[in-house]
């Protein structure tokens, strides 16, 4: 599709960037993004095979504090025929040296929870493009923080959504903009996944009797497990938040003013450890998190979002979006639509596939064979593939720092509110007002942005 084609048929033209990259920029005259890797565990895993697959990608360095992790990642490059990365490794400061790599463009960064703020604002100050994996903090000063180190040295950070980039997603994105829901007023998404084999993993029974969390544990059992232990709240947010801010043009002529959690009891992990060992002792712990937190939010223009974090039921996964407009609905948990005086019959539902299928999204129409294969259905390839579209063209990422800590910063206000009684709080402006003005980007650029 030409450019001028793709724009016009967009509802709303890109315009504008609030941040860009300064300094000596970036990738070399043969085109290539020079890639530096911090944390190669399984999710990073995933952002090396996507890496693998590119002639304009160069592995450079990898950093991870396993031997375990590295050597997995050192097999796999080799594996795939490329230069063998400079490895750095040891204590939870080994990334710092990496970041010392004169010919790193950009970093990915995929470590536990509590490590981003720290390595992205380290990276962002060293001059790399940031391309972090949620969560973008674990407080509200840090997502800050985050904001105010890239508006001071001009790096773009941009947290690595996929579900962004989510087909049904992208094309209920492109009916958003086309109008055929009319006006919206309310939205909602969320994270309901059924997550108890990896909260508990010893590598050795997955899916089986080990049960294990902490160090002795395989991937993300080893830390992410404590966090349900410790704390209450939608510790997961962005799946569900990212495509709603989308639709709901937040920061860009709309944003969140206010928010308020609920939390059930919680009951699921104790459950299942119990179901699956009796005895365990991980039975008996005191879990903080509710089985399933709801946060509600208002907006400027007026629309409420729903957001809920359900990870320790037995459920098929889903992640719960809907929209609501005034010509019309859309759900994916029944994968239904209705139209208003176009769904073929009045108040029954219709399946959303073909709807789905005519107004697919045209960056998927002219990506889906590259993406064919790729993780979680092909929306790795797009949330790697925008980023790295970025560094290469010297531009600010489609998923900017506004949108990511928009995002992510539900996580500790959902905890705050629960702790306050369910209170209602303000959300932050991470923009300072210039979401009055700010222009749409994401998805209207037919380079894969």
């Amino acid at each position: 599709m030409e450019r001028r084609a793709f724009i016009k048929s967009s509802a709303i033209a890109a315009a504008g960037f609030t941040i860009l990259p300064s300094g000596s920029l970036f990738a070399k005259a043969n085109g290539k993004v020079r890639l530096g890797y911090i944390g190669v565990g399984a999710r990073g895993m995933s952002h090396i095979a996507e890496g693998c697959l590119r002639d304009d990608v160069e592995i450079v360095a990898i950093c991870d504090t396993q031997e375990r992790s590295l050597k997995i990642c050192r097999e796999y490059i080799a594996k795939k025929g490329r230069p063998t990365a400079k490895e750095y490794a040891g204590g939870t400061d080994a990334y710092k040296k990496l970041l010392d790599h004169k010919d790193i463009d950009a970093v990915i960064i995929a470590t536990p929870w509590e490590f981003h703020h720290s390595q992205a604002v380290d990276a962002m100050k060293a001059g790399k493009y940031v391309g972090c994996e949620v969560i973008a903090g674990l407080t509200v000063d840090e997502h800050w923080d985050i904001v105010h180190t890239s508006e001071k040295t001009g790096m773009p950070y941009m947290t690595l959504e996929n579900v962004c980039y989510r087909r049904d997603v992208m094309a209920t994105l492109n009916m958003v903009r086309q109008g055929i829901f009319g006006e919206l007023l309310h939205v909602e998404g969320g994270y309901q996944h059924n997550l108890r084999d990896v909260l508990f993993n010893d590598g050795e029974h997955y899916y089986g009797h080990g049960l294990k969390y902490g160090k002795d544990a395989l991937s993300e059992a080893q830390w992410r497990t404590q966090y349900n232990i410790d704390r209450d709240g939608d510790l997961y947010p962005t799946h569900g938040a990212g495509p709603c801010i989308q639709y709901l043009d937040i920061n860009r002529g709309n944003r969140f003013t206010s928010m308020v959690s609920f939390s059930s009891k919680a009951r699921g992990l104790a459950a299942y450890v119990e179901e699956k060992a009796p005895g365990n002792p991980a039975a008996k712990l005191n879990y903080k998190n509710g089985d399933i937190t709801q946060t509600m939010i208002n907006c400027a223009n007026g629309e409420t979002v729903l957001i809920t974090h359900d990870t320790h039921l037995p459920r098929p996964y889903s992640l719960g979006f809907r929209i609501d407009g005034v010509k019309g609905i859309w759900m994916d948990v029944n994968q239904s639509i209705y139209i208003d005086h176009q769904s073929k019959q009045d108040d029954e539902w219709e399946p959303a596939k073909p709807w789905l299928e005519k107004y697919d999204h045209p960056l998927w129409k002219k990506y889906a064979s590259d993406a064919a294969g790729a993780g979680h259905g092909g929306m790795d390839w797009f949330v790697f593939n925008a980023f790295i579209q970025a560094v290469k063209q010297k531009k600010q990422t489609p998923i900017d720092v506004y949108d990511s800590v928009t995002m992510s910063v539900i996580a500790p206000l959902s905890t705050q509110s629960l702790k306050e009684g369910n209170k209602t709080l303000e959300f932050p402006d991470f923009t300072k007002g210039k979401w009055n003005t700010r222009k749409n980007i994401f998805a209207l650029d037919d380079s894969g942005l």
